[in-house]
């Protein structure tokens, strides 16, 4: 099938601020359109989604308390992706019964989201704004927080990080995606990557700013949150399938949980 490309217009959308770096938002702008292209530049986050969409789905399950049997086990709960790109894990989330909201500091990104979500014809809350923002104006929190492969693209990493925790509803979890910073990952995730084999274009990453998973912790540790993680998330070269493991020297994953309130 052939790929569909969603062109739109983005005026009158709302402005970046605060984490935001702009030179990276501009960057993913400047390559929107193909965010629903499963062999251009987003092709690896096509590949790797079905391994993405498991462990989310599995860490909802077990800390949401829902039954995995149902066709929307999440019906009447909120989720927030915060950097929801084009919308690549709104849309199946919305799928599963979530009432998903989705930002992105990227006006393009979420002009191509909401095109993408119309023509599906599934409901989903999409806005040009950043998780600083949402604090702000006073957005009720969320069951679900994915913050899945944003946290290396920010400027402040911790303050995001900490905004990021505060949507999370009691009771509730936030999944982070990122990578490692290791010598493996400068080797593999940068290098190779971006300069041989060309799965994402060249200067997509700042090595310097991937965050090793104990700096994740120390950035959180005065929130009253519960940690777990990393989960390594690692290729198989042969298969060409990623799966989630022990190595979490370049991919990994981690979830961050906010302590329901003790049972009267």
């Amino acid at each position: 099938m052939t790929a569909r490309r969603f062109r739109v217009s983005t005026q009158g959308m709302s402005a970046v601020q605060s984490s935001v770096d702009p030179a990276e938002v501009e960057r993913f702008s400047a390559i929107a359109e193909a965010w629903w292209d499963p062999s251009g530049e987003f092709a690896p986050l096509h590949r790797l989604n079905p391994t993405r969409l498991a462990f989310i789905r599995e860490t909802a399950l077990r800390r949401l308390g829902r039954d995995g049997r149902e066709r929307t086990p999440f019906a009447g709960l909120r989720l927030l992706d915060v950097g929801c790109g084009g919308g690549l894990l709104c849309e199946p989330m919305a799928r599963l019964g979530f009432q998903v909201t989705g930002v992105d500091a990227s006006e393009r990104n979420i002009a191509i989201a909401r095109a993408h979500a119309e023509h599906t014809g599934l409901q989903i809350d999409y806005r040009a704004t950043t998780a600083e923002d949402l604090l702000a104006q006073g957005e009720p929190s969320f069951d679900v927080v994915l913050n899945m492969e944003v946290i290396e693209h920010v400027t402040e990493p911790g303050a995001f990080l900490r905004d990021c925790a505060r949507l999370v509803e009691r009771g509730g979890v936030m999944i982070l995606a990122t990578l490692n910073r290791t010598a493996a990952s400068l080797a593999l995730g940068k290098i190779a990557a971006e300069y041989v084999l060309r799965w994402v274009p060249p200067g997509t990453h700042d090595w310097r700013k991937f965050l090793k998973p104990r700096e994740i912790r120390d950035m959180l540790s005065d929130q009253g949150l519960e940690i777990e993680g990393p989960f390594g998330v690692v290729l198989d070269p042969r298969s060409g399938r990623w799966s989630v493991g022990d190595d979490a020297r370049v991919n990994y994953m981690m979830t961050i949980a906010r302590p329901a309130p003790p049972r009267a």
